[in-house]
């Protein structure tokens, strides 16, 4: 880690707090609202050893291996630590047990295959003394239907919310969505925003809302996003060497 990197890492993360400061004040919604989540995925555990000296505590990773030996570094680089860790890309079922290792929430349950296979995954974590509870998940809406994003359809939102409730090892927060390329970020976060009230109002218990990344979170905020997940805005475009 170099002096220049942590530099463009602490002006990086001025700049996307300011931004975040900014489009809440716009909204009329109070400093401290939204939280940022640091997509740290395909950059180095030095430079997430950099972001928690500067305050921050909440990591996006979406590659399960790749998370899991950052975690184990980060772990070493600063000992005394307590990062919380989210997975924010599509899983496979089969890495739903390496998953709950390491991750303490999961942004993208879209199936109830997926929720029944991190729900054995999470009680046997537990079971095993690595786990103090259970799994925090996020439905993750489709607004497309592009099975290459991932995502459930507004119309089986509900049943999966129902099926995941339900589960012993999980622990059902709220919603995850993505806008969808091409779509105006302002549609895309009001229809989010509707979904959100109608999981909230039939579980009082999903109240987070995930939603707004580099290139659209005033929008998100703007349409009650409480948590952004910002890679490229803080990190930069880099590729993970060590």
């Amino acid at each position: 880690m170099t002096g220049d990197r942590r530099e463009e890492l602490t002006r990086r993360l001025a700049a996307v707090r300011e931004r975040i400061d900014a489009a809440c004040g716009a909204a009329g919604r109070e400093v401290g609202d939204v939280a940022l989540l640091a997509v740290t995925k395909t950059v180095s555990a030095s430079d997430v050893a950099v972001l928690l000296d500067l305050g921050l505590t909440s990591f996006g990773e979406n590659r399960v291996q790749e998370a899991g030996a950052k975690v184990e570094a980060v772990a070493t680089l600063r000992p005394a630590a307590t990062p919380r860790w989210h997975l924010v890309g599509g899983l496979q079922r089969n890495k739903a047990a390496a998953a709950t290792r390491w991750a303490e929430r999961v942004e993208s349950v879209d199936s109830v295959r997926l929720a029944d296979a991190l729900d054995v995954a999470a009680r046997r974590t537990r079971d095993a003394g690595d786990r103090g509870g259970p799994l925090s998940v996020l439905l993750q809406l489709s607004l497309d239907g592009d099975p290459e994003r991932g995502g459930v359809p507004r119309t089986g939102l509900g049943p999966l919310a129902e099926h995941v409730a339900g589960c012993a090892g999980l622990r059902l927060d709220g919603l995850m969505a993505v806008a969808p390329l091409g779509v105006d970020p302002d549609d895309a976060f009001a229809a989010v925003a509707t979904a959100a009230a109608d999981l909230r109002a039939a579980f009082p218990q999903a109240t987070t809302l995930s939603a707004g990344m580099s290139g659209d979170l005033e929008a998100a905020i703007r349409h009650g996003s409480d948590v952004v997940r910002v890679g490229t805005a803080l990190v930069g475009d880099r590729r993970l060497t060590s």
